[in-house]
């Protein structure tokens, strides 16, 4: 967990599928940079065709590794990024299953208010959280 002026911080990254269910987790100080921490995410991505994300994710190297898997990259482009990249709007639509996950681990109120300092503490209950999603995702409604 980063240390800064307002105390604890931690960033949550999720990797999810199309329907917003959790792939692969992992926390981050509050300080450092997105991009840097989803390299090592996407060893997880097994039949991926489309690789999703906002701006703070925009950098040639997670392109460059995300086209050599042979998955498209559809990153919002940083607003002084010079050479433009290609970007579906219609796409990126889909990437609010992120937001619906992150959405959903924040009706946890260990998780929304981070009473938790240890960082492996923290995450294990972002992990429990997250299978109490997916099985209420998968549990029969009859």
């Amino acid at each position: 967990m980063g240390r800064s002026r307002g105390g604890l911080t931690t960033k949550i990254h999720a990797l999810v599928d199309a329907h917003g269910l959790p792939i692969r987790l992992k926390i981050t100080p509050g300080q450092a940079h997105d991009g840097r921490s989803a390299t090592d995410m996407l060893d997880d991505l097994g039949g991926c065709e489309t690789f999703l994300a906002d701006r703070a994710y925009d950098s040639d190297a997670l392109r460059a590794s995300l086209t050599s898997r042979g998955i498209f990259a559809n990153i919002r482009a940083m607003p002084n990024r010079v050479r433009a990249q290609p970007f579906s709007k219609f796409l990126y639509r889909q990437r609010n299953a992120v937001e619906r996950f992150f959405s959903k681990i924040k009706h946890y109120r260990a998780i929304a208010t981070r009473y938790e300092k240890h960082p492996e503490n923290y995450l294990a209950l972002i992990k429990l959280a997250s299978i109490r999603i997916c099985l209420k995702a998968y549990e029969s409604v009859t």
